[in-house]
């Protein structure tokens, strides 16, 4: 019996050092797709082996100098394949499926992870990670660091009393105005940052009607910054229609952050959660 269990044991082990020791020897070249993955596989020391990234990499700022493969249903196997990556670290379900069976019918290796959209989902991927690429002890102290951002964030958040209302919105042009429901990243880090998340009653992202937005009636609407851009800048909120009989139009309550700071919920969500809850006021 004892033998039964040791076995699976002794496999799991000798994979995970042939992991180490593949990715240590400094010869595997990584294309990473997804901004989470990306960020998270830098700190844990390979960002000199990824040779390639997608649009949503942004951070750190050098991943951004690399080569690109693209945005999800715009990559394509050959543009990967041109790369010569010896594997592929992916957000589960960011390429198509028939791209990911003509990459893997090519020889290349391919591993998904679930992109969190929670606490619990950043701790699991940067243990997956860590555990993946042989660095466990790497992996640990970024959640140690994890760890002391949230404590530094339950500081600021235990002393306050008043949440203010917020509508997270994601805009592709004033044409494409979605808000942000239940179940959202966006959800989980309002709830984070001691903020009330107005999108109630529905999951997910959802047209915004002006009739919405004024039964909603947000104190503070959050963008991305590439969403406030594609609108026109912050002077162009005005022209989402019910915008301007909202709280948050007329004090000035219009706030953008970097899209994958907001919703990577990767090693810096804390900090994310804290600098947005001191945006706010809350008199």
């Amino acid at each position: 019996m004892k033998k039964s269990l040791l076995l699976p044991i002794l496999v799991i082990a000798l994979v995970l050092s042939a992991h180490a020791q593949a990715f240590q020897s400094k010869e595997t070249s990584i294309i990473t797709a997804g901004g989470t993955i990306t960020e998270i596989v830098y700190e844990l020391g390979f960002g000199s082996a990824i040779v390639a990234t997608d649009i949503t990499s942004t951070y750190p700022a050098s991943m951004q100098q690399l080569p690109s493969i693209g945005y999800r249903n715009q990559i394509k196997a050959e543009g990967i394949l041109a790369l010569g990556p010896d594997l592929l670290l992916m957000e589960t379900g960011y390429l198509n499926a028939d791209v990911v069976a003509q990459l893997r019918s090519a020889g290349l290796k391919i591993h998904q992870f679930d992109k969190p959209t929670d606490l619990s989902g950043t701790y699991r991927i940067i243990r997956d990670l860590a555990d993946f690429l042989g660095v466990p002890e790497k992996g640990k102290a970024l959640t140690n660091q994890l760890d002391e951002d949230i404590q530094a964030l339950d500081a600021y958040t235990a002393e306050l009393s008043k949440k203010p209302k917020m509508a997270f919105v994601m805009a592709r042009g004033l044409e494409n105005v979605f808000v942000a429901g239940e179940d959202t990243f966006a959800e989980s880090l309002l709830q984070m940052a001691a903020i009330e998340s107005v999108g109630k009653g529905f999951t997910d992202f959802i047209p915004l009607t002006p009739e919405a937005l004024v039964a909603m009636n947000p104190e503070y609407l959050l963008f991305f910054e590439s969403s406030l851009q594609s609108i026109g800048g912050k002077e162009a909120v005005k022209n989402i229609r019910g915008v301007e009989q909202t709280i948050a139009y007329n004090q000035d309550g219009i706030l953008a952050f970097d899209g994958l700071y907001l919703s990577g919920f990767g090693p810096r969500v804390a900090k994310a959660a804290l600098e947005l809850a001191k945006s706010v006021t809350r008199k």
